[in-house]
């Protein structure tokens, strides 16, 4: 870890809190992990997307709702997504979805936002294993099929394993922000 690691900014929309309550566990092992406060959280109700300026490395909360379509938060601030000033940040993504309620749409959410910044020129880190899900078909899925290009969780149906995938993303993340901060 360098002497003086950069903070990260956690922008995330919530409705029904599954999605607010993995930002704050996510937080929490980045911060614990590090051994200091590093992740400021922000919920993108309360805050502007704008805000994203202040920070070198962001992690970006989305939930799927319903057949393909964005949090309530997230839809608000959409057209403000194409305006940020992601060029060289680091970018990590993750998502709350239903893989047995929706599996036509799992994680759309996710995917939809990766390539709405991905032509910003920002780092894009945290692409995350598609093994152990069921679902039909998502938007998420790199072009290989073979990750999800963020951390996916499913807090209706795999509940049990969202801590697990947690603390393992975000050293996954923490090593790939590291070895970008080594070249920028």
């Amino acid at each position: 870890m360098p002497d003086n690691p950069s903070p990260i900014g956690l922008f995330y929309g919530s409705t029904t809190c599954y999605t607010e309550m993995a930002a704050e566990k996510i937080q929490e092992a980045i911060n614990t992990k590090c051994g200091f406060e590093r992740v400021s959280l922000h919920n993108i109700k309360d805050t502007n997307l704008a805000n994203t300026e202040n920070y070198s490395v962001i992690i970006f909360g989305i939930s799927t709702w319903d057949f393909g379509e964005l949090q309530e938060d997230w839809e608000s601030q959409w057209d403000d997504v194409a305006s940020l000033n992601l060029k060289d940040k680091i970018v990590a993504i993750f998502g709350l979805g239903d893989q047995v309620g929706y599996p036509d749409w799992f994680q759309d959410a996710v995917g939809m936002l990766h390539e709405h910044i991905q032509p910003q020129g920002c780092h894009s880190i945290g692409y995350w294993p598609n093994e152990g899900y069921e679902f039909t078909q998502s938007k998420a899925l790199t072009e290989d099929g073979e990750f999800f290009v963020g951390l996916s969780l499913d807090d209706e149906n795999q509940w049990q394993s969202s801590e697990e995938r947690i603390d393992n993303w975000v050293e996954q993340i923490l090593l790939e922000i590291q070895e970008i901060e080594k070249v920028l």
